[in-house]
């Protein structure tokens, strides 16, 4: 769908680009080009190389081949700042925002107002609320970034890339972590963008998302261009069809209707102080057990309340046994696991290799006395990489290096070594391409099948509705309802999550499906 009127003449173009990393090429001759009032999205699997595209646009990686051109004119680009004066900013996937400095302070750093030789906190509060209001978020510019969600951080890392005089703006994945409303919003923000005449280059998992608001489609698979589509040709499952190369139309797993088992867990009037006011639930075995909500719902602090990262008060019990779990060791050790929304911040080290996260949290498994055994972890990581289909191009590469999919597998390899029986999964498919969401889905009803018991914590609706047995609906810190059989449907959830009526639920749904 187009939103502006498109300048047929390329801003930037590529042609015959590729990126090495020592023997292994992740791009190889890849060639399209950005108009200026065009949405260009850039879809594949995870590691099909679109972020090593994108850093190379933007300045943060070297190509090494083929040529880049501005407005016609080959350059090579020196560095980020170099593309952003050049005109051309990228909003970055991850996270990259000082925890301990305020919002203003994150949106203006190394852009600081003054006023004379002192800072000018006043202008920047008011700036930077200024450009928070335009992405339909409603952030005190006075925040810690550190106490924000991350929904919150990635509304203001897009506000403070935005501050920079562009051409181009480079979104990577920047509705990952946010709510269908604030999606709607930002979408908005985009497309009052591409109406000033900016080129914008747009990488997304969700294909109706795409869709909606792409002119143009680049597909790449494997490091290669499959090619370059008009949007208008193109529903969501071609997309899906060009970039995995097979049909994934049906992504959800068929589930057996699941008969009353006896509970594993049951919680009664857990609180969690600033975030669950009161919530009590019962997890049957082998069920999947989905929790819906708007972000800041406590979803998420709720299952950190009862895993031990968190404060609480209330009744926990497993098997009819009462428990409490002082710390995430405590309830690991019962049996229960937890992945994190947050695989980059509490799920891997970034900066270690694929073994020694796949094995850090079991490390009494693979010790003989006092040492580690080398070997057996290497066999688990063989036994990882074959089983939850981890695709690296080296088994010595940092766990930073994978794609995000390909992070998550390992995040979830290295829970199951464990051997849990319970397993909390917050987000299980956020930043993932849809050829590897299949993949996780299937391992979620694999759990399930084995007699395994999965609460999934998910801000996709169709998601939940599509793995669950069960949906428990929160709203401002207590659970508002459930859905289960007929009634799972997505007016049923944005009712119970937001308070609507039937009608403005309807309406939602319509708007977010559009």
């Amino acid at each position: 769908m187009s939103g502006g009127r498109v300048d047929l003449s390329p801003v930037i173009s590529v042609e015959g680009l590729s990126k090495a990393f020592g023997p292994v090429e992740v791009l190889k001759n890849i060639g399209f080009d950005l108009r200026a009032g065009e949405v260009h999205a850039v879809i594949g699997e995870n590691g099909a190389g679109k972020s090593t595209l994108m850093k190379i646009l933007a300045g943060h990686l070297q190509p090494s081949g083929g040529t880049l051109s501005i407005r016609g004119e080959p350059v090579r680009l020196s560095g980020p700042t170099d593309a952003e004066r050049r005109g051309i900013v990228l909003v970055h996937q991850e996270i990259l925002l000082a925890p301990d400095l305020t919002v203003a302070q994150n949106i203006h750093l190394g852009r600081e107002l003054r006023r004379g030789l002192t800072l000018d906190d006043k202008a920047m509060n008011r700036s930077a609320r200024e450009a928070l209001e335009g992405l339909g978020a409603s952030i005190d510019p006075h925040a810690v970034v550190g106490s924000l969600s991350i929904a919150q951080r990635q509304l203001v890392q897009i506000a403070r890339a935005l501050l920079v005089p562009h051409e181009v703006v480079i979104f990577d994945e920047p509705t990952a972590s946010l709510t269908p409303h604030e999606t709607e919003a930002l979408l908005r923000v985009i497309n009052g963008i591409r109406r000033r005449g900016v080129g914008i280059l747009y990488i997304s998992h969700r294909l109706p998302e795409v869709k909606t608001l792409a002119d143009r489609v680049t597909v790449l698979r494997d490091g290669r261009l499959v090619g370059t589509h008009d949007a208008a040709g193109l529903g969501p499952a071609d997309m899906a069809h060009l970039m995995v190369g097979r049909d994934v139309s049906k992504l959800y797993p068929e589930r057996v209707a699941q008969g009353a088992e006896a509970a594993v867990l049951e919680v009664e009037d857990i609180r969690v102080p600033g975030y669950v006011r009161s919530a009590s639930f019962a997890l049957g075995k082998g069920e999947i057990l989905g929790f819906a909500g708007l972000v800041g719902a406590g979803r998420t602090e709720l299952m950190e309340g009862i895993l031990g990262l968190r404060p609480v008060t209330g009744t926990i019990s497993m098997k009819g046994r009462a428990v409490r779990f002082p710390d995430a060791k405590a309830s690991m050790d019962a049996g229960i696991v937890y992945i994190s929304e947050d695989r980059k911040g509490k799920g891997l080290l970034l900066q270690q290799n694929l073994r020694t996260n796949l094995t850090l949290a079991a490390l009494n498994r693979f010790t003989r006395g006092l040492l580690l055994s080398p070997a057996r972890e290497d066999a688990a990581l063989d036994g990882a990489v074959r089983d939850f289909d981890i695709r690296t191009r080296s088994r010595d590469l940092l766990a930073g290096q994978l794609s995000g999919g390909n992070q998550q597998k390992l995040l979830l390899a290295k829970m199951m070594l464990l051997e849990p029986q319970i397993v909390v999964i917050d987000e299980p498919t956020r930043g993932i391409d849809i050829g590897t969401k299949e993949q996780i889905y299937r391992f979620i009803a694999g759990l399930a099948e084995s007699g395994k018991s999965v609460i999934v914590i998910s801000s996709e609706m169709p998601e939940l509705i599509g793995i669950c047995d069960r949906i428990l609906v929160m709203r401002e810190g207590m659970i508002a309802g459930e859905v289960s059989g007929e009634a799972m449907n997505e007016r049923e959830i944005v009712m119970l999550a937001t308070g609507a009526s039937e009608k403005e639920a309807a309406l939602a749904v319509e708007g977010t499906s559009a």
